[in-house]
């Protein structure tokens, strides 16, 4: 089954003319690493108008219990598929058409042909469009994220709605960047002994392939965004392959991106989903086709592991984000309670469910200097205990903060801090609380554990244990703590990495040792931002430094691998 589309080039030539100016803001933007925002992040009325938010919910609700008509279309082998089961308590019974794989996929190359001639600023027009109205459905793309990966609903908003769309225009814009480094066309001459030699040339952007977006149940959009708009801008096909248990967003990602192709006269197929259940195992057939050419990834190291072992060396692009171990070393503060609130939070914020959650924090076994005095290391862990009190000891608040945890592995991780403390001859600091939901009686939600260890114990702490557990380290000074955060980063990788001190050697050193480790340093963070934030256009998400990832959102490696340059040259007479 193939799907044949002429571009209207006058439809696309009207979007060009539209989104020139933010293409030209966004990148400067980018250039200079500096702020930027397409997508407002604030729910407000005032901001996505009166009854946006119900709608939103409404449009949401109608996809419960039902196929998802709008891919309908889709090349499929005639049966459906749906695993997905709130982490609040609902299941959502969404039946998704079964992709049919190699109709899919002879498909989406047909499809390309229209799609790489019309050129990188038309397509980087396209995708701008496409983001557009994916923002317009934020709040039900909020709700189903809510309801796949148990993220609270405020952050659901912002971190699925807005702060993804502005990382998938980020890619676009690097996508677009890139590919006008290269001219369409130049006149050659080079000097002769009686007339120089002149050649025309003109240089054509042409696409990998079809690409796979493989994604993830914690973030379904913001992880996969990146790659899905870095491959589509640069004139590649994209199939996306859902975790089983967030594949609802990526759908309506998906639905939304064809009725922009088609509002223009561009081939459907170039987006296509392809739905799997829990035991299915599509994303490795899929990445095993010679028709894909690029492979992104976020999730289990497994997995990772596998694709860059097996996929690419057949000459695929593969790009992975895993898992990491996140590190803090603590030596000292002239701000003590912001401090302290600061880490209260990103340790609190979606369970530490995210790839960027501090897991272990180092702390001198002394203690530390602060603007209050000397404070033991016992006392810090006290301190920091009451902090976490101040923002999930109520349950009614503490629920919008924490969300829901995801997994079993997550929840049986949170039960049992005893365990692990005594498997590390430490001792439980805070215990994991588990927090009653006021509207969701069968969510299981837990507040942040903390474990007291030493430093030797690299056996309990030096891996990933996601979820709502925390390791107060003891070390027998700043300088172990900060060669710790180095080593373990090196060899089992890390996302974020943090310092806090008063004294410029300290933090000259954590520089050094997290160029080392080739992770990302945030210094003395005490209001307003945290360690678990990155922001679209300024900071790189990852730096393919060191295991958790082998690429960064977004640099120019992660969009320059997805097109070549075909030159075509003539003699000029």
């Amino acid at each position: 089954m193939t799907q044949t589309a002429t571009p209207d080039r006058r439809a696309v030539d009207v979007l060009v003319s539209r989104h020139t100016a933010s293409l030209e803001e966004a990148a400067a933007a980018l250039a200079g690493r500096l702020y930027y925002s397409r997508y407002p992040e604030s729910p407000s009325p005032r901001v996505y108008g009166d009854g946006a938010a119900e709608a939103g919910r409404t449009a949401y609700e109608a996809h419960l219990g039902r196929p998802f008509e709008a891919l309908a279309d889709q090349p499929s082998d005639g049966t459906t598929v749906g695993d997905e089961v709130s982490p609040y308590g609902p299941r959502l019974g969404v039946a998704y058409p079964r992709l049919d794989v190699a109709a899919g996929l002879e498909a989406a190359r047909e499809a390309m042909t229209g799609w790489r001639d019309i050129g990188p600023r038309a397509r980087a027009a396209v995708c701008v469009e496409i983001l557009d109205a994916i923002n317009k459905r934020s709040f039900e793309i909020a709700n189903a994220v809510m309801h796949t990966s148990g993220q609270p609903f405020v952050m659901s908003f912002q971190a699925a709605g807005p702060n993804a769309q502005d990382r998938g225009l980020e890619a676009v814009v690097a996508a677009l960047v890139e590919q006008e480094r290269v001219p369409e066309s130049a006149v050659w001459e080079k000097p002769g002994r009686d007339a120089p030699i002149r050649m025309a040339k003109e240089f054509r952007i042409v696409p990998r392939g079809v690409a796979l977006v493989i994604g993830c149940n914690t973030f379904p959009t913001w992880n996969a965004y990146p790659g899905f708009f870095a491959s589509l801008a640069t004139g590649n096909a994209v199939v996306v392959k859902p975790h089983p248990r967030a594949t609802l967003p990526l759908a309506v990602t998906v639905a939304v991106a064809r009725d922009v192709l088609a509002s223009v006269g561009l081939g459907r197929a170039l987006v296509q989903l392809a739905a799997d259940g829990d035991a299915g195992r599509l994303g490795a057939e899929l990445a095993l086709r010679p028709e894909v050419a690029i492979v992104d990834y976020t999730g289990g190291p497994a997995f990772g592991a596998w694709l860059e072992r097996e996929v690419a060396p057949l000459g695929t692009e593969v790009y992975t984000e895993k898992a990491g171990v996140n590190s803090v070393v603590i030596d000292s503060t002239d701000d003590l309670r912001g401090m302290l609130d600061n880490l209260a939070f990103s340790l609190t914020l979606y369970s530490g469910q995210m790839c960027t959650t501090p897991q272990n924090i180092y702390i001198p076994k002394d203690g530390i200097k602060t603007d209050e005095g000397h404070v033991s290391f016992d006392e810090l862990g006290a301190r920091l205990s009451a902090a976490l009190d101040r923002l999930a000891g109520d349950d009614a608040r503490a629920v919008e903060l924490l969300g829901a945890t995801v997994n079993d592995g997550v929840r049986t991780t949170a039960s049992s801090l005893r365990a692990l403390a005594a498997e590390a001859d430490g001792s439980v600091v805070r215990e994991s609380r588990a927090v009653t939901h006021p509207a969701y009686a069968d969510a299981v939600c837990r507040a942040p554990g903390l474990v007291a260890v030493d430093v030797s114990r690299e056996d309990v702490y030096a891996q990933e244990r996601f979820g709502p557990v925390t390791f107060l380290i003891g070390t027998e000074s700043t300088q172990q703590g900060l060669a710790q955060l180095a080593d373990t980063t090196k060899e089992f990788g890390g996302m974020t990495a943090a310092v806090y001190s008063t004294s410029e050697t300290v933090l000259e050193a954590a520089r050094e040792a997290a160029v080392e480790g080739g992770v990302a340093l945030s210094e003395n963070l005490t209001d307003g931002i945290y360690v678990n934030q990155t922001a679209a256009f300024s900071d790189y998400h990852g730096t393919g430094a060191n295991p958790a990832a082998n690429a960064a959102y977004t640099d120019a490696a992660f969009v320059a691998g997805r097109f070549r340059v075909v030159t075509t040259r003539r003699h000029i007479p």
